[in-house]
């Protein structure tokens, strides 16, 4: 029943006590915000206050567009650095572009995501498109920022960065092994595994990387958070059925809603305290799903991500 009640009230959340006008100044911090042009991404862009924001985006068009909306909304210009998730090459392009430019970074918002896309679809390396994208993609431009956090905690006090991982309710799938690396490639066992079990997949996933970071770098100042930021209406949607986008649109909040509780993990003098909670809507500590705790399979599944990335 605890479990039933905890998704409930994710789902659902209770009006939240936080909210953005508790946001500091951010005067002098470096953030990149993945998926940075629409959705939760914006909204999170949009309410840095006077930090400098990065917009990772994969099209720079729009990523362009959603930079000049949040000048005119805010007065100060995000920089948009080119990120396809989907493609391991363009991660490395984008922490090397990112390196060349910056000595600091304070917050890591690994917030873009895919959701249910067509099954043909896969990533530039044959990886499933949601765990390539939502969970293998974010570990390569966390792994590659690491000295970039580091040294930013070790410059800055309390001495702490912060990696703000965006899953979902949804990583919550009793059915079947939690983890099925068989899947994670493309494969005749993926093609038999429905779409909504590999999303879900994906965003367990998130959560078992957040936490293995967090025992991996906790201690040496990254503070790593994984969290459900609501059923929100985004463009993730897209991919659900009419029915599904529709029930979305007239019943759940908009994207602005979305961004608070990774605002409040990314921003807050409470979020420097979270390392290896999960979050809910809207700015609480929830409780995952039991098996994304196991210190064993985030060896394994950090392992596995090491594996694929070594040669790029």
């Amino acid at each position: 029943m605890g479990a039933i009640y905890s998704q409930y009230t994710q789902i659902f959340p209770p009006k939240s006590t936080w909210s953005v006008d508790n946001i500091p100044d951010l005067s002098g911090k470096v953030m990149i915000v993945t998926g940075g042009n629409s959705g939760i991404g914006k909204e999170t862009a949009l309410l840095g206050r006077n930090a400098k924001v990065y917009l990772a985006a994969r099209d720079e068009s729009k990523a362009e567009e959603a930079i000049r909306e949040l000048k005119e909304e805010t007065g100060r210009e995000a920089v948009f650095l080119k990120l396809d998730l989907g493609d391991l090459r363009s991660v490395k392009r984008a922490a090397e572009e990112f390196l060349r430019r910056e000595k600091r970074l304070d917050v890591l918002f690994n917030n873009a995501g895919v959701a249910v896309p067509p099954m043909e679809l896969v990533t530039d390396q044959g990886y499933d498109l949601q765990f390539g994208t939502n969970v293998l993609g974010h570990f390569y431009l966390t792994k590659l920022l690491l000295p970039v956090l580091l040294s930013t905690a070790g410059s800055t006090h309390p001495g702490k960065t912060r990696v703000v991982n965006t899953s979902s309710v949804a990583h919550y799938h009793p059915f079947g092994p939690p983890l099925d690396f068989d899947t994670f490639k493309d494969s005749p066992k993926r093609r038999k595994t429905s779409k909504v079990k590999l999303y879900a997949q994906s965003k367990f996933g998130n959560v078992v990387f957040a936490n293995e970071l967090e025992r991996r770098y906790g201690t040496r100042g990254i503070v790593s958070t994984s969290l459900h930021p609501g059923v929100i209406k985004t463009n993730i949607s897209r991919n659900n059925s009419p029915l599904l986008r529709s029930l979305i649109n007239m019943i759940y909040p908009h994207a602005s809603h979305g961004a608070l509780t990774q605002l409040w993990a990314g921003t807050s003098q409470e979020g420097l305290e979270l390392g290896g909670k999960y979050l809910i809507p809207w700015a609480r500590i929830g409780t995952p799903y039991g098996p994304t705790n196991d210190p064993a399979l985030g060896r394994d599944l950090w392992v596995w991500m090491e594996e694929q990335v070594q040669d790029i």
